[in-house]
């Protein structure tokens, strides 16, 4: 028996469209596996789905997180256990539809049951990658955790103050909390798992067209309003695509324009490293073009 569905692929490339369209097929709900789309305060920037589009058919976990959290993989497992529950004792089958990877390999391979992280740890790691730089502290991780170093480009300053705030608080390395992990969710050979793929040429132009139809939608209102907030700028909310570029605009220091292709460049190379990442971490996905994904998927459930 199918215990979910489970749609992956680079950004703008038709998930949400398909979660939707399946939704209503199946009499199911739309369950978010975006790290982005977690944060109200950013639903414009992030393409979270409409207030009509939510309306329209049952989703769970979009918008639910401030912007001032520094949200997790292992929240969102936590939540996502207890949303699975409710779905499933409505006699709704669940639609995971997002874009990162992590949430999804939580999901199907377990998680690593790292404790939660003492706020003055967290704070003096983030202070330090900010002042030594991302290099420095990767080189104190690979003394403290190699397994972890060795993994991580040096310049990766989330991955790197993760793993070095894990070593301090706990006394055990990233990489020994991933070897006593927790269980999976969902077993991977109970969902139908789907890998939307887009021609290159196509995808950069949706990534261009969302970005300008984002702007004209109230985007840069939306960052100004998280901007006056004067939140720690590493946290994942103030990195969300285009936020930087869009606060550099509101200072004064670039143009519009400027902000605009700023945030498109850093999408293009965030869902070439989305694809990456699947074809290395989860290659028993089927790669399936989006428009053929929809009768894929019906096909898989029959």
């Amino acid at each position: 028996m199918t215990e979910a569905v489970l749609i992956a692929g680079p950004t703008a490339s038709g998930k949400s469209a398909l979660a939707m369209r399946l939704a209503e097929r199946l009499g199911g709900t739309v369950v978010n596996a975006d790290s982005m789309q977690v944060y109200r305060d950013l639903r414009i920037i992030t393409a979270r789905p409409s207030l009509a589009e939510e309306a329209h058919v049952p989703h769970r976990l979009f918008g639910h997180v401030d912007a001032a959290e520094n949200y997790s993989v292992g929240r969102w497992c936590r939540d996502v256990g207890v949303v699975l529950d409710e779905v499933r004792g409505a006699g709704r089958m669940p639609i995971l539809v997002g874009g990162t990877g992590l949430y999804f390999k939580a999901l199907t391979s377990g998680l690593a049951a790292v404790p939660a992280i003492p706020d003055d740890v967290r704070a003096t790691v983030r202070a330090r990658i900010v002042a030594e730089g991302a290099p420095a502290l990767h080189a104190e991780l690979m003394q403290r955790d190699p397994a972890t170093a060795g993994r991580l480009m040096v310049n990766d300053r989330s991955r790197i103050s993760r793993a070095l705030e894990v070593v301090l608080a706990t006394g055990r390395p990233l990489s020994d909390w991933h070897r006593d992990g927790l269980p999976p969710l969902v077993a991977a050979d109970k969902a139908v798992k789907l890998f939307i793929t887009c021609e290159r040429e196509e995808l950069v132009r949706r990534i261009e067209t969302r970005f300008h139809a984002m702007l004209a939608a109230g985007a840069l209102d939306e960052v100004r309003a998280l901007a006056a907030r004067k939140l720690d700028p590493l946290l994942p909310a103030m990195k969300a695509h285009g936020v930087p570029w869009l606060i550099r605009h509101l200072h004064g220091e670039i143009s519009l324009e400027e902000a605009a292709e700023g945030g498109i460049m850093d999408t293009r190379r965030y869902a070439k490293r989305q694809v990456t990442w699947f074809r290395n971490q989860m290659d028993d996905w089927p790669a399936v073009r989006a428009e053929d994904a929809f009768e894929r998927a019906l096909r898989a459930l029959k």
